[in-house]
C-alpha cells in the first residue's frame, strides 16, 4: 500500500513544526556560549534590548526560576558554562531577522575554567554506567578460562568518532500560553514524554500541557529528549506574553541537542581451530558530559550474538566538556556490531576460515546469556538467502586478489551479522466508525518518516475487513490516546496491537449494534506487553548483510557498489515503507563506515565542521545498488500482530560488512572509523 500521507508530503501540504504560526507570533533566537568551561562574568545586552523590534532579552540574570528545572539541559538557571555552543540567552523580537541581528549585538565576558576535552587522557577517570536501566557491566562463564583454552586469539581496539544526527528538519518549537496552560508544537519523537517533562519543569499539572507534532522531518534519536530550546521557547512565550517560535539553524544543532558519543572498544576473541568461540571480552569507553550521564551501550549486542560460553562486557564513561550525548540511530548497537563483527572477520582470517562459515559455526540457538529461547529466530535462513543473492560462493578469500581489469580497481567482499533488540511498550488507540461509513484511527504516536499513518490504516482495514481508503488516521497530539516514544524500533510493535484490539472491539460492537445508525460507534483499547515474556523468551531481530566495495589503489577512495541484506524481523506490515526503512538504515551504515566524523577543536571544544557543507553524510551519488528483503515470518510470541520494529536494524552490521570488504580489497585493516582515503594511503605507505 502506498503511503497515505505521500500526497501531502510531495505537494507541501504536510505541516511540520516550524510551519505553525499562531496569530501575533514573535520569534526567538538562542545565544550560545563560545567557551568549553567557565562562568558568564558579564553579558552586555543594552544594544540588543534597544534594537528594532526586540521584545525581550532573557539571560541567566533575569530568567524566571523554574521549579522543576533539570541540570541536564541549559535553561538559564545559572551562569555556569559546561560546553561550547551551550544556550546562554534568548532574544525575542517581532521578526526572526530582528532577533538574529539583536543576538549578534550581545557581548559576553567569561570567567574561564580548565576544560577537559581529551578523550583518551580521561580513561583513568572512567566510571561505570547503565543504559535504560540495564547494567553496563555483565559477564557469564569464566572469561580467563575460556581464553586459556583458545588456540587462536584476536586482541584489537576499534574506534568510532562523535557523530551528529543532522535530520533534514532542524529542531523547532512554537509555544503559547493561555493562563497556566501551555500549547507547544514541537519537533519530538515523544509527545507524551515531553508533556510530562514540561509540566514538571514549569510546575504545572500535566493536563495543562498540550504537545503537538503532526509530522517529523527525521529524528534519528536526537528528537527523543526534551532539550533546551523547547523549554526556552515556552519560557520566552510566557516572558513576552505572546506565542514564540524558536527554530535552530544548522550550526546550532551541534552541541545542545545531543550526538552519538565517541567510543574506544577493546575486543578479545578466543577460539579453537574449528572456529568455535571459547571466550569474548568486549570493553568499551565512551564519552559523556558533565551535566548528564549517557551510556553508549556498544557491548550489549555482544551478549546475544554468538554461542560462546564465556563472555565479559564492560562499559566506562569518560566525562568531557561537550554537550550531552544521546540516542543516535541504533544507539550502542550500531557502534558495537561494527567492533564485534570486524573482530569476527579478523578471527576468520586468522583461522583461514570463511567469514560466513565462522558465524554459522557459532550460531546461537538460544540466548547465550539467559539461555532462553528466542521469540523467533531464523538468522540461518538470512545467511543462506543473503549469500545466495550476493553470490558469496564466488569470493576469492585472499585479500587483494579480486580486481577489475578494465579500471584497475580492487574489489572487496565482506559480510556481517545484524541484530537489534525487539522492544515494545504499552500503547492505546481509538477506532471510531462515523455515520458516513468512514473510520477514524487515533493514536498519540508519531510519524517520523517510517510510515506510521499508512501502517495504522492498514492494520485497522485488515482487522475491520474494509478498504484502507475509508480510513483516516490522526497522530502526533497528546489529546489522543497515549503511546510510547517513537524510538528503539518500537512503534510498530507497540501501537499496531492497540489498533488491532480497538478495531476488534469496534467490530464486535457493530455486529451486535441496535443503536441509532446516525451515531458514531467507537472503541478504545490499551495493550501492554506480557510482563512475564522476558522471563520466558528473548525478543531479538537478526539479519545478514553482504557488501561489495571498489577501492582505487592509487587514491584510496572507496565506493560501495552493492549491498545485499536479508532480515528476520517478524511480520513486515507494509512492504513499501518497510523496504524504505531497511534502505535508510543501510545508508546510515554506509555513513558510519565512510563519512561521518564530528571534529572538535581540542583547544575550545568548538565543533569545527558544524554545518552540512563540511559534516559529511551520504548523498545519492554515494549509494550503489541495495538489495533488501525480509523473511516475513510473523513472531506471534512477541505480539498479536507478529511484527517487530525495523527502523534501526539496517544500520547494525553494515559498517562492519563494508570495513571487512575494504580489508578484502586491500589487505589493509582500518580500525578507526570513518574509513577515509588518507587512512588507506597512510597504511599503504607504511606497508
Amino acid at each position: 500500500m502506498n503511503r497515505v500521507d505521500g500526497r501531502l508530503k510531495v505537494t507541501g501540504a504536510a505541516r511540520f513544526t516550524a510551519e505553525f504560526t499562531p496569530p501575533n507570533t514573535a520569534y526567538g533566537v538562542i545565544l550560545q556560549s563560545t567557551i568549553a568551561h567557565g562562568r558568564i562574568g558579564r553579558m552586555d545586552v543594552g544594544k540588543a534590548e534597544h534594537a528594532d523590534g526586540v521584545l525581550g532579552v532573557i539571560t541567566p540574570r533575569n530568567a524566571p526560576k523554574l521549579p522543576g528545572a533539570e541540570s541536564r539541559i541549559s535553561i538559564l538557571q545559572n551562569s555556569n558554562v559546561e560546553y561550547n555552543n551551550q544556550p546562554i540567552g534568548v532574544v525575542v523580537a517581532e521578526s526572526y531577522e530582528q532577533a538574529v541581528h539583536a543576538a549578534a549585538l550581545i557581548k559576553v565576558r567569561y570567567d574561564f575554567l580548565p576544560s577537559k576535552l581529551d578523550f583518551q587522557s580521561g580513561f583513568v577517570r572512567g566510571y561505570p554506567g547503565t543504559h535504560n536501566g540495564e547494567p553496563g557491566d555483565l559477564a557469564f562463564g569464566d572469561i580467563d578460562e575460556g581464553l586459556s583454552h583458545a588456540e587462536v586469539r584476536i586482541d584489537q581496539v576499534y574506534r568510532t568518532p562523535i557523530m551528529h544526527h543532522n535530520p533534514m528538519e532542524p529542531h523547532a518549537s512554537v509555544a503559547q500560553w493561555d493562563g497556566d496552560r501551555l500549547t507547544i508544537h514541537d519537533t519530538t519523537q515523544n509527545i507524551s514524554g515531553h508533556k510530562q517533562k514540561l509540566a514538571a519543569i514549569f510546575g504545572i499539572p500535566a493536563e495543562n500541557v498540550h504537545v503537538v507534532s503532526v509530522f517529523l522531518g527525521g529524528g534519528f534519536g536526537c528528537k527523543g529528549e526534551v532539550w533546551s530550546h523547547s523549554v526556552l521557547a515556552a519560557m520566552a512565550a510566557r516572558y513576552v506574553r505572546r506565542p514564540v517560535k524558536l527554530v535552530l539553524d544548522r550550526p546550532q544543532m551541534f552541541g545542545p541537542v545531543g550526538a552519538r558519543p565517541q567510543t574506544y572498544q577493546h575486543l578479545t576473541l578466543g577460539a579453537g581451530r574449528d572456529g568455535k568461540l571459547t571466550a569474548i571480552r568486549h570493553e568499551v569507553l565512551a564519552h559523556t558530559s558533565y551535566i548528564e550521564d549517557y551510556l553508549e551501550s556498544s557491548a550489549f549486542p555482544t551478549r546475544v550474538m554468538y554461542a560462546c560460553p564465556n563472555v565479559s562486557t564492560m562499559h566506562r564513561l569518560v566525562q568531557l566538556n561537550l554537550g550531552t550525548p544521546t540516542y543516535a540511530r541504533a544507539p550502542g548497537v550500531a557502534t558495537g556490531t561494527y567492533a564485534i563483527e570486524v573482530a569476527m572477520d579478523e578471527l576468520a582470517y586468522a583461522l583461514r576460515m570463511d567469514p560466513l562459515a565462522l558465524r554459522q559455526a557459532n550460531y546461537a540457538e538460544v540466548d547465550p546469556h539467559s539461555k532462553l529461547p528466542f521469540t523467533g529466530k531464523h538468522l540461518d535462513e538470512c545467511y543462506s538467502r543473503g549469500a545466495d543473492r550476493f553470490g558469496w560462493s564466488k569470493r576469492n578469500p585472499e585479500p587483494g586478489s579480486m580486481r577489475e581489469e578494465s579500471s584497475g580497481l580492487r574489489i572487496g567482499w565482506g559480510m556481517a551479522t545484524e541484530t537489534y533488540p525487539a522492544n515494545r511498550r504499552p500503547a492505546s488507540a481509538l477506532v471510531r466508525m462515523k455515520p458516513d461509513g468512514r473510520v477514524l484511527v487515533a493514536c498519540g504516536t508519531h510519524e517520523i518518516g517510517g510510515g506510521t499513518y499508512s501502517m495504522l490504516a492498514q492494520v485497522a482495514a485488515e482487522t475491520l475487513g474494509i478498504s484502507a481508503d475509508r480510513i483516516d488516521v490522526q497522530l502526533g497530539d497528546t489529546l489522543l490516546p497515549e503511546a510510547p516514544i517513537s524510538a528503539g524500533s518500537m512503534t510498530a510493535a507497540s501501537v499496531t496491537p492497540a489498533v488491532q484490539a480497538a478495531a476488534t472491539q469496534l467490530k464486535a460492537k457493530l455486529q451486535g449494534r441496535s443503536a441509532n445508525p446516525n451515531d458514531a460507534v467507537e472503541a478504545e483499547a490499551k495493550v501492554a506487553p506480557d510482563e512475564m515474556l522476558k522471563q520466558k523468551a528473548s525478543p531479538h531481530s537478526f539479519g545478514a548483510v553482504f557488501a561489495e566495495v571498489a577501492v582505487d589503489p592509487e587514491l584510496g577512495t572507496v565506493k560501495v557498489r552493492r549491498i545485499v541484506a536479508v532480515y528476520d524481523v517478524g511480520r513486515v506490515i507494509n512492504e513499501q515503507t518497510g523496504r524504505s526503512q531497511f534502505i535508510g538504515g543501510i545508508v546510515w551504515g554506509i555513513s558510519l563506515a565512510l563519512h561521518e566524523n564530528t571534529l572538535v577543536d581540542a583547544r575550545t571544544g568548538r565543533v569545527a565542521n558544524g554545518n552540512l557543507s563540511e559534516y559529511h553524510v551520504p548523498v545519492n551519488a554515494d549509494i550503489g545498488e541495495i538489495d533488501v528483503s525480509a523473511l516475513n515470518i510473523p513472531d506471534m510470541v512477541f505480539n498479536s500482530v507478529g511484527a517487530r520494529g525495523i527502523g534501526e536494524i539496517g544500520i547494525t552490521g553494515t559498517a562492519a560488512a563494508i570495513s571487512n570488504a575494504v580489508f578484502h580489497a586491500t589487505g589493509i585493516r582500518v580500525r578507526d572509523l570513518p574509513i577515509t582515503l588518507d587512512k588507506l594511503n597512510t597504511h599503504q605507505q607504511s606497508r
